[in-house]
């Protein structure tokens, strides 16, 4: 079953039949089993379940962050497995921007040096690397704290930073893990707007892993998983 209308493009994410096993023997644990999932450019997909239920594992695998046990997961059509290392690298750098409930910014660094890295590790010249970093810092209304420390701000402002990173590289997909999770009611609703009005404004594919079933709502498909299993199906009306 599909979670995005077909269109002639294939879907921009696929997983098909995935498993997902770690350990071994009597210590064997599955995280996923024979789980399909699709995504088209532009939409968004919303990962549902309580914790242990195996939804950030799809995230991960959907966004190369690990390798199924089983099964595949494809990128605009190329199955995963047949790129080569410096092809994924590529893929997760230029294709892809991540937001973590944890947010993972590096506290003595200034906002603006958080907010480039994904430049830095792309090898953008330092020029165009400024101009694209305040660029996102000014979509994120950002731009006045450029030059402070990132152990300086809000909870809100961290995320709005983790968010212009994840936009630094003008990405085709933001995973999204728990975006709302560390952050106050009014604050959440804030960041839900920016990552929804990108999708809107941009085009850009949204993937987002949450227990919120409100946030779930606002999501064109949304996939819920139990035990490893995808046990529900929704889409949203038109």
């Amino acid at each position: 079953m599909s979670d995005s209308p077909r269109g002639s493009a294939p879907p921009v994410l696929r997983s098909v039949d995935v498993t997902r096993t770690y350990g071994r023997g009597d210590a064997e644990f599955t995280a996923l089993a024979g789980v399909d999932v699709e995504v088209d450019q532009g939409r968004s997909l919303a990962i549902v379940g309580k914790s242990g239920s195996g939804k950030s594992t799809l995230m991960h695998l959907l966004a190369l962050l690990d390798r199924p046990s089983a099964g595949s997961v494809e990128v605009a059509g190329r199955a995963a497995s047949d790129l080569r290392p410096a092809e994924l690298n590529a893929i997760r750098n230029r294709m892809f921007g991540f937001v973590f409930q944890q947010f993972f910014l590096t506290g003595g660094q200034t906002v603006f040096e958080n907010v480039s890295l994904p430049l830095v590790i792309a090898g953008v010249p330092a020029r165009r690397r400024r101009e694209k970093t305040m660029d996102a810092l000014e979509a994120l209304g950002l731009a006045d704290k450029a030059k402070n420390r990132a152990t300086d701000l809000s909870g809100g402002q961290k995320q709005r930073v983790v968010i212009a990173r994840a936009l630094v590289n003008d990405p085709s997909v933001i995973f999204a893990d728990e975006p709302t999770g560390n952050l106050d009611t009014v604050t959440g609703a804030q960041v839900e707007e920016i990552l929804f009005g990108l999708q809107r404004d941009r085009g850009i594919t949204l993937v987002v892993v949450t227990h919120d079933p409100d946030l779930a709502a606002r999501c064109d498909n949304a996939v819920t998983i139990a035990d490893g299993r995808i046990i529900g199906r929704s889409e949203a009306a038109a």
